[in-house]
């Protein structure tokens, strides 16, 4: 598997963060690469809620396999070539002097085949730069609404 990490220091409380991450079908209010979201299932937030991620020609969607409210969001994220195995992102927040430190986890798991880890290190640092760009767009947005 391979896991890459980006992290950013907001000026608000995890609290005000994770009202934004929690409010799954709002993703394109803030992420700037993301045309359209669109909660998939009728459940809108815990794991198991499901949303759809429109950006370009690439439609995800995007499953949440872990929910701990203030602290950390996960999902599972599909819609990509079957080649590229499991992938998923996951959001943590920690409370800071200043306000909070997120950081955003891609991970793929490619397998176990040798000629597919070279796909599961080149989709994750794809990955990592589509994750830097929403924890610019995050960081935006929570200075545009403070």
């Amino acid at each position: 598997m391979t896991r890459i990490v980006r992290s950013r220091d907001v000026a608000a409380p995890p609290a005000s963060v994770w009202a934004i991450l929690a409010d799954l079908d709002a993703l394109a209010i803030w992420a700037t690469d993301i045309e359209h979201s669109c909660m998939i299932t009728d459940q809108r937030d815990g794991v198991g809620a499901t949303r759809r991620v429109q950006s370009g020609r690439l439609t995800l969607i995007e499953c949440v396999t872990a929910w701990e409210p203030d602290r950390h969001l996960a999902y599972d994220i599909t819609g990509l070539p079957p080649i590229v195995g499991r992938v998923s992102n996951g959001w943590t927040l920690a409370s800071t002097a200043a306000g909070t430190r997120v950081s955003l986890a891609a991970a793929v798991d490619a397998g176990r085949r040798p000629d597919r880890a070279v796909i599961a290190r080149v989709v994750a640092r794809q990955l990592a730069r589509a994750n830097e760009m929403l924890l610019d767009g995050l960081a935006t947005h929570l200075e545009d609404i403070a």
